[in-house]
């Protein structure tokens, strides 16, 4: 099934297809046409080249993971989930989209070892809500505190934790 086939069976709202459309158009574009929209310099993280279409993640409780991802995409703007007819949970924000599911295979879900989802912040105020929401909904503390770090793109005020079923969250904002 086509991903423009599977939003509308998502029974989102229309401004909500409309960002994800334009979000898997951006996908489609032949490498030759994309590059041309990226500078021949080193790209920053702000660069507008989207590679995927969406992020899945796995959960053994629906309603918790609900509860925990409405409050931490809530505090960078993105609506609450809907829920399609797979009882999946589906985020659209900024043509992004993220989605969270009972394991397809019928196993419990678990936490990539050595994944990352990072969450792009406008603030540094907002990488500290994020964390502090995740937290507040069942989520840890992972790694060193929300702050900068040096990388090597410069520097990131960043903030690590883990969901209820294990999965690791960054929520990031790049500094000036």
């Amino acid at each position: 099934m086509s991903c423009l086939r599977r939003l509308q069976k998502a029974k989102l709202t229309h401004d909500d297809q409309e960002s994800a459309r334009t979000a898997i158009d951006r996908t489609a574009k032949p490498w030759r046409s994309l590059r041309r929209e990226v500078p021949a310099a080193r790209p920053s993280c702000k660069t507008e080249m989207r590679v995927f279409s969406h992020i899945v993640v796995g959960s053994n409780d629906i309603r918790r993971s609900q509860l925990f991802y409405d409050a931490v995409l809530g505090a960078i703007g993105a609506k609450p989930a809907r829920t399609n007819d797979k009882n999946q949970l589906v985020y659209v924000h900024k043509g992004c989209i993220f989605l969270v599911t009972a394991p397809v295979n019928g196993q419990p879900a678990t936490g990539a070892n050595g994944g990352t989802i990072g969450f792009s912040c406008e603030t540094p105020a907002q990488v500290d809500n994020v964390h502090a929401a995740g937290v507040a909904q069942g989520g840890t503390s992972c790694e060193d505190p929300p702050g900068i770090r040096d990388g090597s793109f410069g520097k990131l005020y960043l903030a690590y934790l883990r969901d209820p079923d294990g999965n690791k969250l960054c929520a990031l904002h790049q500094m000036a």
